[in-house]
């Protein structure tokens, strides 16, 4: 009797314990930006082995049955006056914001997707030893709302592969913001960072005592 009561008590615990939830793997992380540079982790940068075939994009987006790749899906997110959606996912209409040079657009054409950190400052900085699949992720980051940033083609072009000891926005109003996205956006990938760039960074976040950084790290 003793045995099967228990027996009984041990097949209720089993029962029981898948019912509790599990703590969760990646959780999101905010720090003043100060302290978010200091967590940056210093290394010499190379390029060697680079090519930006390397990440595949875009692919078919979150929505693999939306007809949408994943430079239409960052559109119709970030439009502040949705376009209509055509066949093919050709987008009309609509109206963005790029707060790199403070512009309005009215044309998806003449907006480029960047990506914050470069495809080839994310090789640089530990993505030539990812996989593949892991760079595409990379590359296709939607997960983040500040992976990638739907900006003026000219504004995306002029900061071309440089980090923020090279480039910074037109915008002046706009460097606290893009700095805090560059340094989450690297945290956020376990991404290094070489000296220039963390002097850089350090210098930007003196600037904007009141700046926090918001980063959940990549699956």
């Amino acid at each position: 009797m003793i045995k099967a009561v228990t027996h009984g008590l041990a097949a209720l615990a089993l029962t029981v314990l898948p019912l509790t939830a599990p703590a969760p793997a990646h959780a999101a992380d905010t720090l003043p930006l100060a302290d978010a540079v200091a967590r940056l982790q210093p290394a010499t940068e190379s390029r060697d082995g680079y090519t930006r075939g390397a990440f595949k994009h875009w692919n078919t987006g979150l929505d693999p049955d939306d007809g949408c790749n994943t430079r239409a899906e960052v559109l119709l997110d970030e439009a502040v006056e949705p376009p209509t959606v055509g066949p093919g996912c050709r987008l009309t209409g609509g109206r963005w914001w790029s707060y790199y040079d403070a512009t309005w657009v009215t044309a998806s054409g003449a907006l480029d997707i960047d990506h914050m950190v470069p495809l080839a400052e994310a090789w640089d900085s530990g993505a030539s030893a990812w996989t593949p699949t892991r760079r595409e992720a990379y590359a296709n980051d939607q997960d983040a709302a500040t992976s990638l940033i739907a900006v003026t083609a000219r504004s995306n072009r002029s900061k071309a592969d440089q980090d923020p000891a090279q480039w910074l926005p037109p915008a002046a109003d706009a460097h606290c913001r893009y700095v805090a996205e560059w340094v989450g956006t690297k945290l956020r990938w376990n991404l290094t960072a070489d000296n220039a760039e963390l002097t850089a960074l350090s210098e930007a976040a003196e600037t904007c005592p009141q700046r926090t950084v918001t980063y959940e790290p990549a699956p």
